[in-house]
């Protein structure tokens, strides 16, 4: 954007992106007490808070979608140890980080840098260090409704007490199932904004996304994202969602 600024946004996956050329320049941590840093490969976990990127160059890289539920078996850690923090890839899994960033530098085109990704990536999981049963099937029931489940529900469905949910949900993934909630359905509208025509109003996108109105929305997003959704879409180069109902003729 004209800023030279990216908003890097709470998602409802994990950061890991290895560049391709310059680094990956992070001006503004998650965490406001981690110092800005510059990374080849960057992982991360998962966050509350908006971290800025520098955008000042070309830049091109990977993008990888990992699951929370994945942390373990390929970074070796829940998902938790992670939470609001961005570290060098190789720090996490030692050589095997190191090399994918190499190996990426020097692959001849996409299909050859994809099956890098495959390659070393798929060296690095241990099928054998998965999260429990019962907080993959919270994480899931989350994730498939849009963060619109009750967390009491959730907890009655795997025989645990609401209170024994959040402790262990909190360690595993960092963040506290409610807020979990708040991240997915924040996720879903952020997506729905990026992609749907003027016509659509923000408040027809915060019923479809399972807030109670438009202003429930607004507080959300600028408590998550650090701006509103207009700013935001403005400054990302969104196309412009209305604000209010059309007026009828």
């Amino acid at each position: 954007n004209g800023s030279g600024l990216h908003r890097g946004l709470p998602s409802a996956h994990m950061t890991l992106i290895a560049s391709i050329g310059p680094s990956i320049d992070v001006v503004a941590q998650a965490d406001p007490a981690q110092s800005p840093d510059s990374y080849g490969c960057v992982v991360g976990g998962l966050s509350s808070r908006p971290a800025l990127i520098s955008t000042g160059r070309h830049q091109e890289g990977v993008a990888v979608e990992l699951a929370p539920v994945g942390s373990r078996a390929l970074l070796g850690m829940p998902a938790g140890e992670l939470r609001n923090t961005s570290l060098e890839l190789a720090d996490v899994t030692g050589s095997g980080g190191a090399e994918l960033w190499l190996r990426l530098q020097a692959a001849a085109g996409w299909a050859d840098r994809f099956a890098v990704c495959d390659e070393v990536l798929g060296r690095l999981v241990d099928p054998g260090d998965v999260v429990s049963p019962e907080l993959s099937h919270a994480w899931r029931a989350l994730l498939r409704t849009g963060g619109t489940a009750p967390v009491s529900a959730i907890a009655e469905s795997i025989g645990w007490s609401r209170q024994h949910l959040a402790r262990r949900f909190g360690t595993e993934f960092g963040l506290s199932p409610k807020l979990a909630a708040r991240v997915i359905r924040f996720s879903k509208a952020r997506r729905m904004l990026a992609s749907t025509p003027s016509s659509i109003t923000l408040a027809q996108v915060a019923a479809a996304c399972g807030y109670y109105d438009q202003a429930h929305l607004d507080h959300d997003f600028t408590e998550l994202a650090g701006c509103s959704p207009s700013e935001w879409m403005s400054a990302e180069q969104v196309p412009f969602v209305q604000d209010a109902e059309p007026a009828r003729a």
